[in-house]
């Protein structure tokens, strides 16, 4: 368990570094103790760029709901193939889903927000835990700039929830240095945002943006700001 202290001298030593300082740091430290936690967005394409850069047998996973777009399941082969590595994929327990979806319906997370995170808790938080029993520390693609829920969010943290050292590398990049190294590197990314989608997640409960609104607001669009997260990120 990281102390208070700790957190605090860590993101005084990085304050001024590249993610790729910290990134090597970490992955030296906490060898296959550590692993990439990727929605397979755009910044998480970056990080696993970055990763597999410093060492090519570092643990990289996702979560697959059930539910997510066919573009995004097309990306996790294109990134498989192009990186020559087996991404690890964590499912939800199949009773779990079923036994929801019988008492809820199909679509129950329109209904309340109380129905919509218990879908995400299934589907995805339920399947992260698991994933997080192997390890000592993640690492996340979150950015200041992403929502109003994650403006306050730090380079390194620890999470209480999951007692978990906490690593986000690019979190005060901007969406232009993003897209600037996916370019430089020829990183693979999901042909949805470049249909309007910035940030992806499942498909019935993420559409496209004008121009101009938050990163976020399609995602969970019936619901306020404040609410937009699953739960992966709880502070």
């Amino acid at each position: 368990m990281c102390s208070k202290s700790d957190i605090e001298r860590f993101n005084a030593q990085f304050a001024d570094s590249t993610p790729e300082e910290v990134l090597r740091y970490f992955l030296d430290i906490y060898g296959d103790k550590i692993a990439l936690s990727s929605s397979l967005g755009q910044e998480d394409q970056v990080l696993t760029d970055i990763i597999l850069k410093i060492n090519r047998h570092a643990r990289i996973f996702t979560l697959d709901t059930g539910r997510l777009f066919p573009e995004t399941y097309q990306l996790i082969d294109k990134t498989n193939m192009k990186y020559n590595i087996k991404m690890e994929v964590f499912f939800p327990n199949y009773t779990q889903v079923e036994t929801m979806v019988n008492q809820e319906g199909m679509n129950l997370f329109y209904e309340s927000i109380e129905k919509r995170k218990r879908c995400c808790n299934v589907r995805k938080i339920a399947p992260l835990h698991r994933a997080f029993q192997t390890l000592q520390a993640w690492i996340c693609g979150l950015r200041n700039q992403q929502s109003v829920t994650r403006k306050d969010l730090q380079l390194i943290e620890w999470d209480e929830v999951n007692s978990l050292l906490k690593i986000n590398p690019l979190i005060h990049w901007t969406d232009k240095q993003v897209w600037e190294y996916i370019k430089e590197n020829n990183v693979p990314y999901n042909k949805l945002h470049d249909k309007g989608f910035p940030s992806i997640g499942c498909e019935p409960c993420t559409r496209a943006i004008e121009q101009g609104d938050d990163i976020r607001a399609g995602r969970w669009w019936w619901e306020s700001p404040e609410h937009k997260e699953c739960g992966l990120h709880k502070r």
